[in-house]
């Protein structure tokens, strides 16, 4: 038995800006991490042309800005180093190849009682701490949607974690499942190495620049929403003209406050609209069926590909090993119960850092959060 004041499961941005802050404050804690690195997700399974979808003075962890010279829009590569810096100037040593099995709240004890697993040795390693945050993200695991048909489609089908870049499957008829920021950007990718590039779009999505996202946010700080929505709405309009022609619906609700109420981000242009209009990316509807290598839509359209993307997002798994509903702080699918700003805290010292789809500005305030609750706690036990 390993017993800590603070237990951080995950080392993700989350994990490692929580244990930054509670660094701060002299808070001893331990962190565990499933994978054999920090990071996984950007690590492992992110595509070679991703750079952070908002402007850098949005996505920086507490107590850490990025160099000087860094640019507008951090690439993969440059952010990777600055999440290992992190850890380094803050003497971050996760547990690694440690996966949580089952966590549980012991009423005598006033403590978590946390059973994990050497991924490596395949032994138990058992932790009692005083309070949990649970850090391992949104995107713990695929979410592949049950098409009816997947099962006889005899093509390349892959998830987007797994996609890398769009040079070998240049000549080939590619259907991306999903217009969120990875489904358009790996649509743009596919079309541009060659591929005949079509793209599910099923949901009504806002489509911005990077430049108006990053005005938009900044306005967003002194202006009512609906007013910031509005003059988006009307600077949208003009650059990008009347999308629905091209099977791009606008939701009712205006980008800022669609973010703000639900966590749905707006997608970031990075050449795809003008794809789709010059037809070089065909956008498709709802799929009714596979059967073998055609997809059927419901438009009525049969359509051969070799291959599909799907870039429909991920899951979280903290239900598996967080029992007892996470004290009520966690749904069925692993997010918050409770509105921003007031879903970071649940009870008997249970908390949650970067679960409110708000990226990594969210992430600092959840980590800062978190700390200073538990120094008032440890202060107010030591009172």
């Amino acid at each position: 038995m390993e017993n800590v004041v603070v237990l951080i499961v995950g080392a993700g941005p989350a994990g490692l800006a929580t244990a930054a802050c509670l660094t701060q404050f002299s808070i001893p804690y331990a962190i565990v991490e499933r994978e054999d690195c920090i990071a996984s997700l950007w690590r492992k399974r992110a595509y070679d042309r991703l750079k952070l979808h908002l402007a850098k003075e949005f996505c920086e962890l507490p107590h850490m800005s990025y160099p000087a010279d860094a640019p507008t829009y951090i690439p993969k590569s440059m952010f990777i180093k600055y999440l290992d810096d992190y850890m380094g100037r803050f003497d971050i040593q996760p547990k690694y190849l440690t996966s949580v099995e089952s966590s549980i709240y012991e009423n005598d004890n006033k403590c978590w009682s946390i059973v994990a697993c050497d991924v490596a040795e395949g032994t138990p390693i058992n932790f009692s701490a005083k309070f949990l945050v649970v850090a391992s993200g949104e995107n713990s695991a695929e979410n592949i949607p049950d098409i009816p048909g997947l099962h006889s489609f005899p093509g390349e089908s892959i998830h987007s974690s797994r996609y890398k870049s769009g040079k070998s499957f240049s000549g080939k008829s590619v259907l991306v499942i999903g217009s969120g920021n990875s489904g358009m950007e790996i649509a743009y990718d596919l079309a541009t190495h060659g591929a005949n590039t079509s793209i599910v779009i099923r949901s009504p999505i806002h489509v911005m620049t990077k430049e108006l996202v990053r005005l938009g946010m900044t306005l967003a700080q002194h202006l009512p929403l609906n007013l910031v929505d509005n003059l988006l709405a009307m600077v949208t309009k003009f650059i990008f003209g009347d999308l629905s022609r091209h099977g791009i619906r606008m939701p009712k609700m205006g980008p800022m406050t669609l973010k703000s109420k639900t966590g749905r981000s707006a997608v970031i242009d990075v050449g795809t609209v003008g794809l789709i209009k010059r037809g070089i990316i065909q956008v498709q509807g709802t799929i009714s069926k596979i059967m073998g290598n055609i997809v059927k839509f419901q438009s009525g359209d049969e359509i051969t590909f070799d291959a599909i993307v799907f870039a429909t997002g991920y899951k979280s798994t903290t239900n598996m090993w967080l029992k007892s509903y996470s004290f009520c702080m966690l749904n069925d699918i692993g997010l918050p119960t409770k509105e921003y700003p007031n879903h970071w805290k649940g009870e008997n010292g249970l908390y949650c850092a970067g679960l409110a789809r708000r990226g990594l500005a969210g992430i600092a305030v959840d980590a800062k959060n978190i700390a200073d609750d538990i120094k008032s706690m440890l202060g107010s036990m030591c009172g």
